[in-house]
């Protein structure tokens, strides 16, 4: 799917941190996609990793705000949010056995490349190079911009 971006933790909080190194080019990403009509595309594994890295990094204010924001976009379609079915939950246990080398790898990351590989989406918005480490033809856009 060439019109297709997976944003993962890591890109969502750089886009709501503006301390985050990476958040200006990020939000320059994320704009582009958004102005070209792409399709944005995360889990909901991802908002439960990134709502409580808001609330530890950020004030309850910007948390709070952050949160809503993602929410609100997913509610109206603007994202589209996939939720780990349990075809996709076992898949992603057979990725931790098939990936038992990478430790590193959380558990959500695989679930996103479940997802990911399913849906045939190759961009992801993210700092975790992990995700080129499995050989599955992912782009991290964030390192290619």
């Amino acid at each position: 799917m060439d019109n297709a971006i997976f944003v993962d933790t890591w890109g969502w909080l750089t886009l709501r941190d503006k301390r985050e190194k990476y958040h200006t080019e990020v939000s320059k990403i994320f704009n582009n996609y958004i102005s070209s009509n792409n399709l944005i595309y995360t889990t909901d594994y991802v908002p439960d990793e990134t709502f409580t890295l808001f609330f530890k990094r950020l004030s309850s204010f910007q948390s709070q705000n952050s949160a809503d924001l993602i929410l609100k976009a997913a509610y109206a379609g603007e994202i589209q949010s996939e939720w780990i079915t349990p075809e996709r939950f076992y898949m992603t246990c057979e990725f931790r056995r098939k990936f038992q080398d990478k430790p590193s790898i959380s558990f959500t990351d695989l679930s996103s490349m479940a997802v990911m590989q399913e849906l045939g989406i190759q961009h992801i918005l993210t700092g975790d190079a992990h995700f080129t480490h499995v050989n599955l033809g992912f782009a991290v856009i964030h390192d290619s911009y």
